[in-house]
């Protein structure tokens, strides 16, 4: 396990646009600055048990110890002092939607919220600003013994408090870099989940996260348990306002994948390009346990964010399957971890990346395959696809391996869109603007394809959105 943590802090060397008028009676804001007053003012204002406070309080000593992460460009323009860490709407959490804000309730109506309940979720959370605003599980899942409720709510459960004592930031630690300790010390909001031994949900969950206020953080914290042989697709939207100011995510997800279990995790993402995206996910998978990650990512101004997966135990599996587009004013530094600590794991990553208008993206992995994961197999595969002469795109493939008894397996492809294949799609009365949208969106069909119908439909507008603001 030392070997593992060396080098994976080496190579972390993790819808719509509308403005919105902000009025400063609609929510209290503790102000910008990291002291341990204003720690205990948040542990104070979400009720704490005891043991949280103290976390959050030894997180801040931490963060203050770390040096800020040498993680690339771009990272210096973040000044976390300007950087209110909670943000309260003022409106209490409800299970019913029409008991939510009016405003609150047209923005999330803009998002599709409710509509995609209706449709074909299992249960839903929305998180506004450092609070969850809204939450609900449909009765037949919540028969079938799923918990699915808001993490502080699980924190001070007497049935739920024990479990999240026992897992909070135990995959994810405040030594592990100086925004883990940040997170450790602020967070506010996020999920918890429970699926029982041998549930299988046929819906998915899921959580969607606005930050709304200016110059503001959010520190959600997304805590799922998939117990023996259950099986759970999990999805997680985000989006934010423009704004002139710098705003900034460091959540963290830790999952945990039991025995024989299966979990999806779907990640959706639309910043505003004011966005610091330093968000951490990591998963736990143990014997014959799978998780599956998908990820598309079109915003922020600076994105970090590998998801990690730990297979620990024997036949373990986890893939990775991701998609990025950065346009001009952006720089997506993305990509995945797979960490091989047990006999015939298997892990596979393919992403996809675009950059268009001087966008910068960046494919970053790093596989590590110890010399106990005899029989192991890994496989990278990563392809980028510039759309003009002025962006860039790198791919930087990081391996390890402390076994001869494995089949390890990269391929990288760096292009441009075909000029025939333009020529081609017009001459069949296409025009440009639309035939570079159909390439694009073909590019990015490996990740469309793995997500619920609204959800591609989604990311396929996203990518025509892009493409058009980027002309």
């Amino acid at each position: 396990m030392a070997e593992k943590k060396t080098f994976v802090d080496d190579i972390n060397r993790e819808f719509y646009d509308f403005r919105y008028e902000e009025n400063e009676q609609d929510f209290f804001r503790i102000e910008s600055g990291l002291t341990a007053d204003i720690v205990a003012k948040i542990s104070e204002e979400k009720g704490d048990p005891q043991w949280m406070k103290e976390f959050r309080l030894k997180s801040l000593e931490m963060y203050h110890r770390l040096r800020v992460p040498d993680w690339g460009p771009g990272i210096e323009g973040l000044d976390i002092q300007n950087i209110a860490t909670y943000v309260r709407p003022k409106t209490q959490m409800s299970g019913k939607w029409e008991d939510v804000p009016d405003d609150i309730k047209e923005t999330f109506e803009k998002l599709g919220i409710p509509e995609a309940e209706r449709k074909s979720l299992a249960g839903v959370g929305a998180q506004y600003d450092s609070e969850l605003v809204y939450h609900n599980v449909q009765e037949e899942v919540a028969k079938q013994g799923v918990v699915y409720m808001g993490f502080e709510e699980a924190l001070k459960s007497e049935q739920w408090g024990p479990m999240v004592q026992e897992y909070f930031m135990t995959l994810i630690t405040p030594k592990d870099h100086k925004f883990a300790a940040l997170h450790g010390a602020v967070w506010s909001g996020g999920s918890f989940v429970y699926v029982p031994k041998g549930v299988h949900l046929s819906f998915p969950l899921q959580s969607y996260f606005r930050l709304n206020a200016k110059g503001a953080g959010q520190f959600e914290h997304t805590l799922i348990i998939v117990d023996e042989g259950a099986d759970l697709h999990f999805i997680e939207g985000c989006s934010a306002p423009k704004y002139n100011e710098a705003n900034l995510h460091a959540g963290a997800v830790e999952l945990f994948v039991k025995k024989g279990a299966h979990l999806r995790y779907s990640t959706i993402e639309n910043w505003s390009k004011n966005m610091y995206n330093l968000n951490t996910k990591r998963a736990k998978v143990e014997e014959n346990g799978s998780i599956e990650w998908v990820s598309g990512s079109f915003g922020s101004h600076i994105s970090y964010l590998y998801p990690e997966s730990d297979l620990i135990g024997r036949n373990a599996r986890a893939e990775f399957t991701g998609v990025t587009f950065a346009g001009a004013g952006q720089s997506l530094d993305t990509g995945a971890k797979m960490v091989h600590l047990a006999e015939n794991t298997t892990s596979l990553i393919t992403t996809k990346s675009i950059s268009k208008g001087g966008g910068e993206s960046f494919y970053r992995s790093a596989v590590y395959i110890g010399k106990e994961a005899k029989g192991s197999k890994a496989s990278v595969s990563c392809q980028s696809l510039m759309l003009d002469s002025k962006s860039r795109s790198d791919t930087i493939p990081a391996m390890q391996v402390m076994t001869d008894d494995c089949d390890v397996g990269h391929e990288a492809k760096i292009g441009r869109i075909s000029n025939e294949a333009i020529f081609y799609l017009m001459s069949r009365g296409i025009s440009e603007e639309e035939a570079r949208s159909m390439i694009v969106s073909g590019f990015a069909n490996p990740v469309s394809k793995e997500l619920p119908l609204e959800y591609a439909v989604e990311m396929n507008n996203l990518i025509r959105l892009e493409m058009k603001n980027s002309l």
